[in-house]
């Protein structure tokens, strides 16, 4: 059980903390209320941008990295299509340093066209890498092309198009800036070994002067249900065949969210799995298969991707995978299967959560799904899960009508 302490600031800042005194550490992680989805379909990436930017010095701290370093620190960001997230580790004597440090890119970036010239091509670069250059790279943007229509989550975190990125302007920069990057729209979560008072103190020290900001209620289109199998082929310089499959699924908040979560584990985690024990090592119809959900807060995708072994065509593999589907469907897992599974997540969330990073990381996305506390009850969540859940959600969500099916076939 983590204890969870809690705390607001006159401006609207939510702290949470948990102490932890078998660390020598403190970790301070910042959650910012944004993402890909809080962008407009012609300014896209721009979340992402800020990930980078918000390293590039802010108001009174010209560079971030050398106090960090100085104070035995550690830093790292991570941006996807609902939030962005900041953490820092330091030593507990150096705590106030991180206090500082983020408080002072909080109150204002130092926005200057130089700064934004640089991340800009950083961010172009690891666009061209990762999405226009690297084989099966544009997968992504053509599946949520694909499955989404109206919804925001059509495009992925790294954005749309890459010339979103290069023609941003520092005066389209400061507005994204100051609508989201703000005490009334972001969770702290303080953990290590700092004590709650401590915590409180530096906080208002260095919080409690930025002022809120007037945040703009979300009010993102919401997607129509998908009522006809949509398809795509594409043909690319790469080294085999890829099969991608992409189902609606529920939101954050739903309880089918976790029957969808436990069907890809049934599906595809570890040898023993059904899509790796009947289609890899009996049949031979993949060399690879994997299914996994995208853990999106608004209602998601569950993808499922294959390379289909040598000389087996995608419209084959593609049938075997609804077979295994079907049995889903068809009949209830077994309570061993089931078991099985619920206690793979329950041992993956009890050594998670021995760390005080990751701890810092999870209060503060809980607190901004409803209450921190709610931790301490994602395990039994899944544990309430029965096969008779499992096999309703299948069947409601493995319908052709609600699939999105990609053949990315390697260029002859």
């Amino acid at each position: 059980m983590i204890h969870v302490n809690r705390h607001i600031l006159p401006n609207g800042l939510r702290i949470v903390h948990s102490e932890d005194k078998t660390t020598k550490m403190v970790c301070l992680n910042l959650l910012y209320d944004v993402g890909a989805r809080d962008e407009e379909s012609g300014h896209t990436g721009f979340a992402h941008l800020f990930e980078h930017l918000m390293f590039g010095g802010s108001v009174h701290i010209p560079d971030y990295d050398t106090p960090v370093q100085n104070a035995g620190g550690e830093n790292n960001a991570w941006t996807n299509n609902d939030i962005t997230n900041y953490y820092i580790t330091l030593p507990y004597q150096n705590a106030e340093t991180a206090f500082w440090l983020e408080s002072d890119r909080m109150l204002s970036l130092d926005f200057n066209q130089r700064s934004l010239d640089i991340q800009k091509n950083v961010v172009i670069e690891e666009f061209k890498q990762r999405n226009l250059n690297q084989p099966y790279g544009d997968a992504s943007h053509l599946l949520r092309e694909m499955a989404y229509e109206t919804h925001p989550y059509r495009w992925p975190t790294i954005g749309k198009d890459i010339s979103h990125i290069s023609n941003a302007t520092i005066e389209e920069v400061k507005d994204f800036f100051y609508r989201f990057y703000a005490p009334n729209n972001a969770i702290l979560a303080v953990t290590g070994h700092i004590s709650f008072e401590e915590t409180i103190r530096l906080a208002t020290k260095w919080f409690a002067p930025i002022p809120s900001r007037k945040v703009k209620k979300r009010d993102l289109p919401k997607e129509k249900a998908q009522t006809s199998l949509r398809r795509q082929t594409v043909e690319r310089n790469v080294p085999v065949d890829v099969l991608y499959m992409a189902f609606h699924m529920y939101n954050r908040f739903r309880p089918e969210y976790y029957h969808c979560d436990l069907i890809t584990d049934i599906l595809s985690n570890g040898r023993s799995s059904r899509f790796n024990r009947y289609l890899v090592q009996e049949l031979k119809i993949f060399s690879t298969i994997d299914a996994y959900i995208s853990g999106s807060i608004d209602e998601g995708l569950l993808f499922i991707t294959g390379k289909p072994a040598e000389g087996i065509s995608l419209s084959s593999a593609e049938t075997y995978v609804w077979n295994e589907l079907f049995k889903l469907k068809d009949a209830l897992v077994s309570d061993d299967e089931l078991e099985k599974v619920k206690n793979k997540y329950e041992s993956e969330q009890i050594f998670n959560n021995l760390n005080y990073l990751n701890i810092a990381a999870n209060l503060a996305y809980f607190e901004l799904l409803g209450k921190a506390e709610d931790i301490n009850l994602e395990v039994e969540r899944y544990r309430s899960v029965t096969a008779k859940d499992i096999q309703d959600t299948a069947n409601q969500v493995f319908v052709p009508e609600n699939c999105n099916i990609l053949y990315y076939k390697a260029a002859q």
